[in-house]
């Protein structure tokens, strides 16, 4: 697996997770929004391949 990312995707992800107020660095609460909704797109390309791939079929 390549987790490799640029750094300008990574800083524009840090920008957008980072906290000065949390001990770990990060706002847990936002990094958790961002994860779920990169989940939620990928659920949705899924079911749409899904449902292609069941189409052709029949």
């Amino acid at each position: 697996m390549n987790l490799n990312i640029s750094e300008e995707e990574y800083n524009e992800i840090l920008e957008q997770i980072e906290s000065e107020d949390s001990p770990v660095g990060i706002d847990a609460g936002k990094t958790h929004v961002l994860i779920l909704q990169k989940l939620m797109r990928i659920e949705r390309r899924m079911e749409a391949l899904e449902m292609r791939f069941f189409e052709e079929e029949e």
